[in-house]
């Protein structure tokens, strides 16, 4: 069943690239025929060149450090994974091709090419756009905003229902937060054998944590008046008939 969106609103593919760049803790690196996993060892340059800090016995960066120029040629990869417990929580994936030069005490990885993937599918990033491009300026604190939003007001995501069409919410069992970024909120609706998400947009971008209270507040708002009783509070009790 598909579900109904709203997509007016939301990230171009350059932003949401860096986004996930800069929300990941974890990267890939897959490189003269071997992979290897880091965690925590990335850092981000203001024009998206990624940035690793590896130990001295790393094979990697020992490579990099006797290869010429152009080589050793890499692929990382990174996963943007959903906080809240859902179905499928890989929400993306970026895969950035290039190559690693030393630079300062570590690997600088020059990207030649970048690939995002989302439930959408493969997109190109423009890498002119990439290098200009910010990040979501609520990436880094979204995992915090929305597992608080799920753990501490479920009453209130199951409120936000009200503001889903009808069709979407048909044998909804269980609707998750499952992104928030400055141009809306994405609810995760599961079903007993499948789920789908659908985006509720604020009426304008939230620049910071206090924009997106307000954001919020007035989504609540207009779940509030809205006519349509509660999907999962409609299931409980027609379960208890």
């Amino acid at each position: 069943m598909g579900d109904r969106h709203s997509w007016t609103a939301a990230p171009a593919t350059a932003q949401r690239a860096r986004s996930v760049l800069a929300a990941a803790w974890s990267c890939a690196v897959t490189a003269e025929g071997g992979r290897e996993e880091f965690i925590g060892v990335h850092t981000v340059a203001e024009d998206g060149r990624v940035l690793l800090h590896l130990p001295d016995d790393s094979t990697l960066a020992a490579a990099a450090i006797c290869a010429p120029r152009g080589a050793p040629s890499a692929v990382l990869e990174f996963a943007d994974v959903a906080p809240v417990p859902v179905r499928n929580r890989i929400r993306a994936r970026l895969w950035m091709a290039g190559w690693f030069a030393p630079e300062d005490g570590h690997l600088a990885f020059r990207t030649t090419r970048a690939v995002l993937r989302e439930a959408g599918g493969a997109v190109v990033v423009d890498l002119d756009e990439f290098a200009v491009a910010e990040p979501d300026p609520l990436a880094t604190a979204e995992a915090q905003l929305l597992t608080h939003l799920a753990d501490a007001h479920p009453d209130a995501v199951e409120r936000l229902t009200r503001l889903v069409e009808p069709d979407s919410l048909h044998g909804a069992v269980r609707v998750q937060p499952l992104a928030v970024d400055r141009h809306g909120l994405t609810l995760r609706i599961e079903r007993a054998s499948s789920h789908g998400d659908v985006r509720l947009p604020f009426h304008r971008p939230a620049d910071d944590l206090g924009q997106l209270t307000e954001r919020m507040h007035i989504l609540l708002t207009q779940a509030s008046a809205a006519r349509r009783p509660r999907a999962l509070q409609r299931l409980r009790t027609e379960g208890d008939v």
